[in-house]
């Protein structure tokens, strides 16, 4: 059989520890005997950032803007044990957060499906998308240590004139932060909000703590109401699904008793939060697909988890593992779906949807990595190790192809 040819490439990402391990394995088993790969390779492992002074996730990122699709690896995000376990020259920002502020744009995090696999919260009856604001809050903030004395909070217009604002007297040591974003960012996220919830045919909820935060949620509420009234309200009511806007806590109570099928729209950091829970309460965090949608156009997709340190560490001792790839391959299967639709190429994307259906059918056919296996509904089911289960997908992927 002749391999599938690319007419232009994917931005491909490599990443760390477990993850990584999978990525060479899908590649290897999945990926290479059906497509004539083209990719611009970026190596976004913690030792590549180091020694690029963190350079090349940007470089990357960039790549993104110009070839409009790419598609990564989990990557680890270091705190002081991870800098001293890799002696790194300094703490670096999250890859994930440097990428969503060069290309801005939402993150939208979907639960893949499969019979079998069953939701813990039992009224969940359809998917819950979390839609996550890419730009800004915690992950591009300043924070430091701060002794005895005043931290302010200090605004200079163009002119030179300043205003200030007391964030609190300090009268023991303690940690200040400062974090930010913009009106465009946020008109951007609400715009893709309704674009998707329209294109989906789903309800959209958005969710801040304006009641604490009166100026900052206050804004995201003011902003995604204003884009509403004026832009999409008309096309809501056409379409017969609703915008609601409701506090975060509420929110959590609300979709706790839901069937789900709506869009849930969150800050970044909420979205964070939410996306894990969500995953989790569908089954695994290994299930959930991830996708950078930027206002221009650019596709970033990604698995919803991180770099599986544990199951590293014991494939390091030579110990086997059974790592769950299904969030990994979607991935690539989405970011083939996407590079085909751009490139009218309907052999790439029919190989995307192949590739998808062969994990599901893998799974549903009792053949499953051990976190599936313990929750899975299915009698009997076959515990696969981290290779054998990629090769239970080849072979039930050369069966479709």
């Amino acid at each position: 059989m002749d391999k599938i040819k690319m007419t232009n490439p994917i931005v491909e990402m490599d990443g760390d520890e477990m993850t990584r391990v999978l990525w060479s394995l899908i590649k290897e088993e999945l990926i290479e005997p059906f497509v004539e790969l083209n990719t611009l390779y970026f190596d976004l492992g913690l030792k590549n950032r180091d020694e690029t002074d963190d350079a090349v996730t940007t470089q990357a990122a960039e790549a993104i803007k110009e070839h409009h699709v790419g598609v990564k690896c989990a990557t680890i995000t270091p705190n002081a044990a991870r800098q001293e376990e890799y002696n790194l020259k300094k703490l670096y920002k999250s890859p994930n957060g440097t990428i969503r502020a060069v290309l801005d744009g939402t993150v939208f995090r979907a639960p893949i499906i499969v019979k079998g696999i069953d939701p813990y919260v039992r009224s969940w009856k359809k998917p819950i998308t979390i839609a996550r604001h890419a730009y800004g809050d915690i992950y591009k903030a300043v924070e430091m240590e701060a002794g005895v004395g005043k931290v302010e909070l200090v605004y200079t217009d163009p002119f030179g004139v300043e205003k200030r604002e007391t964030v609190h007297e300090l009268d023991a040591p303690g940690v200040v932060m400062g974090m930010h974003n913009m009106r465009p960012s946020i008109e951007s996220f609400a715009k893709a909000c309704f674009n998707y919830a329209l294109s989906t045919h789903q309800d959209l909820w958005f969710a801040t703590k304006d009641t604490i935060s009166k100026i900052y949620d206050g804004k995201f509420k003011e902003v995604f109401n204003d884009v509403y009234e004026k832009l999409f309200k008309a096309e809501f009511e056409k379409a017969g699904i609703e915008y609601f806007y409701t506090l975060i806590d509420d929110a959590v109570a609300r979709v706790m008793r839901s069937e789900g099928g709506f869009i849930w729209a969150c800050k970044n950091y909420d979205g964070d939060v939410m996306s894990d829970m969500i995953a989790s309460a569908f089954g695994s965090l290994s299930m959930m697909t991830s996708v950078l949608v930027s206002p221009e156009g650019n596709f970033e997709y990604e698995a919803a988890h991180g770099t599986v340190q544990r199951h590293y560490y014991k494939h390091l001792e030579g110990e086997e593992t059974s790592t769950n790839p299904i969030a990994t391959i979607f991935a690539w299967s989405g970011a083939f779906r996407k590079r085909g639709e751009l490139d009218e190429n309907k052999e790439l994307m029919e190989f995307a949807d192949k590739l998808e259906k062969a994990c599901i059918d893998t799974i549903e056919s009792g053949r499953m990595t051990k976190d599936l296996a313990l929750i899975t509904s299915l009698e009997n089911p076959e515990v696969k190790n981290t290779q054998e289960f990629i090769k239970e997908i080849r072979k039930t992927l050369d069966g479709l192809i």
